[in-house]
């Protein structure tokens, strides 16, 4: 089975990370190569453009993928999205040059003048100004639509915005959010009748173990017996901690996982408690 990832772009590495934590690792990395081996037999990812990724998956060229929302928005492609991912955050916003002065997108529309739209989401942006009423002609473009208007090959642009510099340093501002764009894994409407589903199962499961264990971490505590009943009533948990005895008969390990952010709160409730020997451990996966 084939899994299709980005071959370049802010999305590629974090991609690469979360499968290589999701256990399934490139046995090969060159920049030139589209089909690369991996760890798992008889899984193969292939390198394509993230714009690609969803008519491939849906022509059946790849069993799984992961692109972004926006992607998938834009292709129109028959494609289900399996799970949102924890990267890739931005939003696709419309942005016209600040000396224009114009106060939302609604005084736009009422200027009553057609205006040029450089944009590589063509259908995403054909169905904004058709939704909002903008005389607009779209040009579509496969580069960096923020220095259009100053080439002067267009008036404005729909594009992708994470911090809104890049934007700012072409002299541009956003005046709407169309809409938010975050990874995606994705799968073809089909993907339950596969010869893989097994494999397929199994990925999705691991990848959501990944997931699950972002921002969590793991406590190890040695716990008196006088004081067990009292730090368990404090100490939150997935559905209970665990506690074993220690050879010690008047102690007790205790187990638990805790939400990162709240992290001091709970090690200070714990050891006022009567808990000691407090030992905090990174989670890879949290398997559900």
């Amino acid at each position: 089975m084939r899994i299709a990832i980005p071959n370049k772009g802010r999305l590629q590495q974090p991609v690469i990370d979360l499968l290589q934590m999701a256990g399934i690792k490139l046995m090969a990395v060159d920049e030139k190569a589209l089909i690369l081996p991996t760890n798992w037999n008889g899984v193969e990812i292939v390198m394509v453009r993230p714009e690609d990724i969803p008519y491939i998956i849906e022509s059946g060229g790849a069993d799984l993928g992961i692109t972004g929302h926006d992607y998938v928005i834009e292709s129109g492609a028959e494609v289900e999205e399996l799970l949102p991912l924890n990267f890739g955050r931005a939003s696709i916003v419309f942005a016209i040059p600040r000396t224009w002065n114009i106060n939302g997108v609604e005084s736009l529309a009422k200027l009553g003048r057609e205006i040029r739209i450089a944009t590589k989401y063509y259908n995403i942006a054909k169905n904004y100004v058709s939704m909002k009423g903008i005389r607009a002609k779209i040009v579509k473009i496969s580069g960096a639509a923020e220095v259009m208007p100053y080439l002067g090959a267009a008036d404005a642009v729909i594009d992708v915005m994470s911090t809104g510099t890049t934007l700012k340093i072409h002299g541009l501002e956003p005046i709407d959010t169309i809409i938010d764009t975050y990874a995606v894994l994705i799968a073809s409407k089909e993907w339950r009748e596969s010869s893989d589903l097994d494999k397929i199962e199994l990925i999705v499961t691991m990848v959501k173990g990944v997931l699950n264990a972002k921002g969590k971490k793991m406590l190890f505590m040695n716990v008196p017996n006088k004081a067990l009943n009292n730090v368990l009533s404090n100490l939150p948990a997935m559905l209970a901690p665990a506690i074993t005895r220690l050879s010690r008969s008047d102690a007790w390990e205790v187990i638990t996982v805790v939400d990162e952010d709240n992290l001091p709160e709970i090690i200070l409730r714990a050891k006022t408690s009567g808990a000691r020997d407090i030992v905090v451990i990174d989670i890879e996966k949290v398997v559900k």
